[in-house]
């Protein structure tokens, strides 16, 4: 993207990138954005929703039917108006990037129906929809930035996590997780945010200059993430993870009485509705 962006702009507009949490915690960016500090970030649509409310309909389990599915909604009206509907937050979203879908990984057992949660402490990301989907599964939720969560699985304060192939690969959590139950709960997107402070300096120019190298970067994302997803899944096998594909509808129907939670939040109630309604 940084390159497209250069190109583009012809050397007007250049992107510094600074991985690997160096500028802070994915809650720590939002608030930078949203005071002007920081100009973008990319954070999952899970840490978003305390940010953006709606934002949380995208975390709901199961409310995808499939990868297909979740992109007509990502690339669709729904996508667009979650993107721009934060920017009364101070947050701009100019696209969501593929994260896959996250399942539940643990150290002692292995999960194959929600009964094997109870009793079990699993990571979850700092989002009322995670910690609301575990509980109906019968685990205990608890939220640990992923940076802590190696060190927080080898002490036993968790049991698990749940999270895509590459997170468990390239965190290394296969070193001490060594079962991945593959039930696909939930398939959160990441989303790129630029503050409405730095989207606000732009010219008309250079936010389409932008606009257009974010739109560009989306397809890269989704090739790369393909190539990654297997890679990982690959390694972990290989270091003796053992690979479990449990029956996903005793899953799905546990948590939809979560669904009927939101008819008192008639926004949220809609989107759904809106979204279950794609073909």
């Amino acid at each position: 993207m940084a390159d497209e962006l250069e190109r583009r702009s012809g050397g007007k507009l250049k992107i510094q990138i600074y991985p690997s949490g160096q500028l802070g915690s994915e809650r720590q960016c939002l608030e930078l954005l949203q005071i002007g500090s920081l100009d973008m970030t990319k954070v999952s649509a899970a840490p978003l929703e305390n940010f953006s409310p709606k934002t949380k309909v995208l975390s709901l389990p199961y409310i995808f039917r499939d990868e297909d599915h979740a992109w007509k909604v990502f690339a669709g009206d729904i996508g667009k108006e979650l993107l721009v509907g934060a920017e009364k937050y101070w947050l701009r979203g100019l696209c969501f990037y593929d994260a896959g879908s996250r399942s539940f990984y643990t150290k002692d057992r292995p999960v194959r129906t929600p009964a094997d949660l109870q009793g079990l402490k699993i990571r979850v990301q700092n989002s009322q929809t995670a910690l609301q989907m575990v509980s109906t599964l019968g685990g205990s939720p608890t939220p640990i930035s992923f940076g802590e969560l190696y060190t927080a699985l080898q002490q036993g304060v968790v049991d698990g996590a749940e999270n895509n192939a590459p997170s468990l690969y390239t965190s290394r959590h296969y070193e001490v997780c060594k079962y991945y139950s593959i039930d696909e709960h939930a398939m959160v997107p990441d989303v790129l945010l630029i503050g409405t402070n730095t989207w606000n300096r732009l010219s008309e120019q250079e936010q389409t200059w932008l606009q257009e190298a974010a739109d560009a970067s989306v397809t890269e994302q989704r090739k790369l993430w393909k190539i990654a997803n297997q890679e990982a899944l690959d390694a972990v096998i290989a270091a003796g993870v053992e690979i479990i594909h449990p029956d996903k509808k005793a899953f799905s129907d546990q948590v939809a009485e979560i669904y009927e939670n939101y008819k008192d939040q008639p926004e949220i109630y809609d989107l759904i509705q809106r979204i279950k309604a794609i073909e």
